[in-house]
């Protein structure tokens, strides 16, 4: 179980791997649009900054340059880079081919517990829904959650759960099934702090005896 970065910024990643837990970053073509800088460039120096994982998703126009595009990514770091793929039935055959040549991928944007079986057979090692973004469409994207934890018990694909806007929400897709969540600096700072822990702190500090 593994908390990433959801975020392009690289003073946001290094103040994340300064925290010492948080295992690796995930972007997507809004966070890389949003930092100004070519995409790569930016890959480069988020794979400096991270021992872990990091996340970067092919965007080009057909399946053959999208494929072409994978290996690209893949060859900058083949040990920690993975693809992420939107989910589409083409995409999932896109999936497979990579993931049976040996290339980590993660299967993005996944909405239905379908899409997460497919994703499981073409061998993605995650698979990631926007929760908030199911709620606010769909109704409950915890539930949703749920039903795909379900569909890949024993299986070797694991939930990346993103799209996530408070504490409570994380919690609640962590108890629903999801192996790991990915979150924007603020919620992982937050995820830290509450406010009866700080009470408690002020209690010690005034019980202290002085030396």
């Amino acid at each position: 179980m593994s908390i990433f970065l959801d975020s392009a910024h690289i003073e946001d990643a290094r103040r994340a791997m300064q925290l010492g837990f948080v295992r690796g970053v995930t972007t997507n073509p809004s966070h890389i649009a949003r930092t100004g800088r070519p995409g790569l460039d930016v890959l480069r120096d988020l794979l400096a900054l991270t021992d872990g994982p990091v996340f970067y998703q092919v965007t080009a126009d057909t399946v053959e340059e999208r494929y072409a595009q994978a290996w690209e990514l893949h060859s900058l770091c083949p040990d920690r880079l993975v693809v992420k793929i939107p989910a589409t039935t083409e995409n999932l055959a896109l999936t497979a081919r990579l993931t049976k040549a040996g290339v980590d991928c993660l299967v993005t944007a996944v909405a239905s517990p379908a899409q997460v079986y497919l994703a499981a057979q073409a061998g993605a090692h995650y698979v990631a829904p926007y929760v908030n973004r199911l709620t606010r469409q769909v109704g409950d994207g915890v539930s949703i959650v749920r039903e795909m934890a379900q569909i890949l018990r024993g299986t070797q694909t694991e939930i990346l759960a993103a799209s996530l806007k408070s504490v409570e929400e994380v919690v609640a897709v962590l108890l629903a099934g999801a192996h790991h969540v990915t979150v924007p600096l603020d919620l992982l700072l937050a995820m830290g702090e509450h406010p009866f822990s700080q009470q408690a702190i002020v209690e010690f500090n005034q019980a202290r005896i002085p030396a």
